[in-house]
């Protein structure tokens, strides 16, 4: 499951630098992306926690997509895509690093 999961991480990643007009965007995307795998590959965070980041990884890209929907993204569109980003790191920092863990194979 893990190695499915990070697979489609990287397919993401590489997606998101594909059309890129918002490199500093997509490469904090791609580093929590890779953030949430290797938090999910070691047993830091449990799936239900991996699932949660990654619906909000996925909102942030909706978000993304939206701005350049129009071919500019303004200014203010890449505050609030900073803002979102800014929290979603806080949010993986705090979820690495909780008391609850992945319960090991065979366990």
């Amino acid at each position: 499951m893990n190695r499915l999961l990070i697979a489609a991480l990287c397919l993401t990643a590489a997606s998101a630098f594909a059309q890129s007009n918002t490199p500093r965007v997509d490469q904090r995307e791609a580093n929590q992306q890779a953030r949430i795998a290797q938090g999910a590959a070691s047993g830091a965070l449990t799936p239900h926690e991996t699932q949660r980041l990654e619906k909000e990884q996925a909102h942030i890209n909706r978000a993304e997509d939206k701005a350049k929907s129009d071919g500019t993204v303004t200014r203010a569109e890449r505050r609030r895509m900073h803002h979102m980003q800014d929290a979603a790191s806080r949010d993986i920092h705090r979820k690495k690093h909780n008391d609850r863990a992945a319960s090991a194979p065979g366990q």
